[in-house]
């Protein structure tokens, strides 16, 4: 069991945060699982879509270090969809259920390009207020697995997992990289074999986005990404920065393919940095706690001091 698991601060946020299971499809078999922690009374929060091969607590030192500071965080976890029209219509449904307008969606690999295609899928009448893309990529093509993603359905789900693994890292790296290796490792252990036969599907299947629609949506972008080794290569981040030319660039020196966990605080504080532009509008993510308003007041005390000693 890896190190993650057995540390207190996951223990911690399972035994305070609850998972909450939802339906909002016809097909009862169809559940969301998600975590949603922070104030209940932001309507614009933070919404976290995992990898291929993640939970919706992997997202848990995010949820953590965010909703302690006032953010409403919410990591979800989909349900068996086959096609991207299925995952936008359905995670819509979800927004829906959940009586939110519009959300940030923080995404990573697959969850970034998720995050991208219901952007677009809802361009008309836009559902979302901002995107953080984390070792995201645009274009399904650059796994090279278009023709068979149609009979991942049927594939064992050992051949499917060592699919998986097949893209983390190999060799030896620093502890933090192995422990996220370890975590993810037992996250996939955990998923059915319909569950990660449906997300290599939308993972490989002939896809690709249209970033001109999410252009014309002038909505903020930060694109996330590590220097050291990690499953895209040097040119899928450059693309991504072709297509996204104006968004704001958070690079880690490190961090591998799960810097969220292997480097959570500079993540945390580049989540933070991107949210901040929208504190005092109507797409607010962060309530503000007794300790902001303590620390404000005294700032505002103490240069009120100085100006009156000059």
């Amino acid at each position: 069991m890896s190190d993650i698991i057995n540390s207190q601060e996951y223990q911690s946020f399972r035994s305070s945060v609850p998972l909450k299971k939802i339906i909002v499809d016809d097909d009862n078999s169809k559940e969301w699982s998600l975590y949603d922690a922070g104030p209940k009374s932001i309507k614009c929060p933070l919404v976290c879509f995992p990898p291929a091969s993640g939970q919706a607590d992997i997202y848990f030192r995010q949820i953590l270090a965010l909703s302690a500071v006032g953010y409403r965080v919410i990591s979800v976890e989909y349900p068996v969809y086959w096609t991207m029209k299925e995952f936008c219509e359905g995670f819509r449904k979800l927004l829906d259920h959940l009586q939110l307008d519009k959300v940030h969606i923080f995404g990573a690999s697959l969850g970034g390009f998720l995050a991208q295609k219901f952007t677009e899928f809802t361009h008309r009448s836009p559902r979302v207020a901002s995107l953080i893309l984390c070792n995201s990529f645009y274009d399904t093509s650059i796994f090279q697995q278009s023709a068979t993603a149609p009979t991942f359905w049927m594939m064992p789900a050992l051949f499917l997992k060592k699919m998986v693994m097949g893209n983390f890292e190999k060799g030896m790296v620093i502890a933090e990289i192995a422990d996220s290796i370890d975590f993810l490792v037992e996250k996939l252990d955990h998923l059915s074999q319909q569950e990660l036969a449906s997300r290599l599907t939308l993972n490989c299947m002939n896809c690709y986005v249209e970033p001109q629609k999410i252009q014309a949506q002038a909505i903020p972008i930060t694109l996330m990404d590590v220097y050291d080794d990690c499953a895209l290569s040097s040119a899928v981040k450059d693309e991504m920065i072709k297509c996204y030319p104006d968004a704001t660039r958070a690079s880690l020196k490190s961090g591998g393919n799960f810097p969220y966990l292997s480097r959570s605080g500079e993540v945390n504080v580049f989540l933070q940095i991107h949210l901040r532009k929208f504190i005092e509008t109507v797409y607010n993510c962060k309530e503000e706690i007794q300790d902001d308003i303590m620390a404000a007041a005294s700032a505002s005390a103490s240069a009120s001091s100085s100006s009156q000693d000059s």
